[in-house]
């Protein structure tokens, strides 16, 4: 096991801009319940609004990671600034471990659904493709709307506001 850890190698890449996010598994679960009570909230005017913050997506993308056998990323962290999402955290092949970066831009289009464009993907100190940014954008709104838009199928978005560790959703019930 000793000469196995020695042999993992670190390329290093990009970084968390500041200290990590502290977050605990309950906050994982407080995302999804947050879906839930915008829907069976009395809405004024049959309208919705929601707040995420970073530590409930933390929370909710290291839960997922969790439950992959092989997972994407370890020790995510994600970032909600200046209108886009940002995800770092560490993915490995084997004995190689890189840091990564994702930089999102959500987009909701004129039916209130929503999408997300990878911006820039790098692992370690190689940027991603833009093919496989395009597949990985794709994969991401599927993984979204799938997973948390099964609860919110009856929210259609009007409007998605990111800044200051917040992401404000606001939508109409159909």
């Amino acid at each position: 096991m000793l000469a196995g850890l020695a042999c993992q190698i670190n390329v290093g890449g990009p970084h968390p801009p500041s200290e990590p996010i502290q977050f605990s598994t309950l906050e994982a679960l407080q995302l999804e319940d947050t879906w839930r009570s915008a829907l069976e909230a009395d809405p004024i005017n049959g309208r919705v609004a929601l707040v995420i913050t970073e530590r409930e997506l933390s929370a909710f993308l290291a839960a997922r990671m969790a439950e992959a056998q092989n997972p994407l990323l370890k020790e995510p962290q994600v970032r909600l600034q200046a209108g886009e999402i940002q995800i770092f955290g560490v993915a490995s092949a084997g004995p190689i471990e890189a840091s990564a970066l994702l930089s999102i831009q959500p987009q909701v289009d004129s039916e209130g659904a929503l999408a997300f464009n990878i911006t820039t993907a790098q692992v370690g100190p190689v940027p991603v493709p833009n093919k496989l940014k395009q597949g990985l954008s794709d994969l991401l709104t599927e993984a979204f709307t799938g997973k948390l838009g099964s609860v919110a199928t009856g929210i259609r978005i009007t409007s998605l506001a990111i800044a200051d560790g917040e992401a404000a959703i606001v939508g109409e019930l159909r």
